[in-house]
């Protein structure tokens, strides 16, 4: 009888340890969902800054993004953006022809990945800072090339504008953007900054306490 207590020992403790990874796994999953249902909620909240261009919104959504990602890896930030922006769509709709939610895509993709994969490379707040004030650098950069030649150009050409219509929309709250060159020097550009710079600092700030009572809980 001892035997075979003995020999079912390592085998109960085998099915035990899977059974763990596995519940272990389905919270990682359903922590991913929340997030981007969070990074939704975050996105509703958005609005204009003063003086820079009208069709570009603030929020913080991003917070939750890269949160996600520092904690499960750069997929599981992928589909924290994708839940994001699916939620978005269902609760919202698209008013911008798809625009908006493509370069909503594109541009957190842009933020999220260069940060989260230096850090995953090596963990410490050293590299989680110099990930996000690098990725900050990327996102702006992106969004100008994206804004200029693709994302603009589409929504106008769908709505019969022209950019010199968009250029006006910016000249009216910010006299001294007066062509394409100016929107991005006093628009596309220091907005991005501004908003995933404040971004990082959230993140900087929330991410130890947040992820150590996120990863109490998944291993419970």
């Amino acid at each position: 009888m001892n035997r075979t207590n003995e020999t079912m020992e390592p085998v109960l403790e085998s099915t035990e340890r899977v059974n763990h990874a596995v519940h272990v796994k389905v919270k990682q999953i359903a922590f991913v969902g929340l997030m981007g249902a969070m990074s939704t909620v975050l996105m509703l909240f958005r609005f204009p800054l003063p003086f820079l261009p009208p069709f570009l919104s603030f929020d913080l959504s991003g917070v939750m993004e890269i949160m996600g990602g520092y904690m499960f890896g750069p997929v599981a930030a992928f589909f924290v953006i994708l839940v994001k922006l699916l939620l978005q769509m269902i609760v919202q709709g698209s008013n911008s022809f798809g625009t908006g939610e493509i370069q909503g895509l594109i541009l957190s993709c842009a933020y999220v990945m260069p940060s989260v994969a230096l850090y995953h490379w090596k963990k410490s707040k050293k590299t989680a800072v110099t990930g996000m004030a690098l990725s900050t650098v990327v996102v702006s950069v992106t969004a100008v090339f994206t804004n200029l030649y693709m994302i603009i150009p589409f929504y106008a050409t769908m709505a019969g504008m022209t950019m010199n219509d968009i250029v006006a929309m910016c000249t009216a709250v910010n006299p001294a953007v007066n062509s394409a060159a100016t929107m991005v020097l006093w628009g596309i550009l220091p907005f991005n900054l501004i908003k995933y710079g404040a971004t990082s600092i959230v993140t900087f700030f929330v991410y130890k306490r947040l992820s150590k009572v996120i990863r109490g809980i998944i291993n419970q």
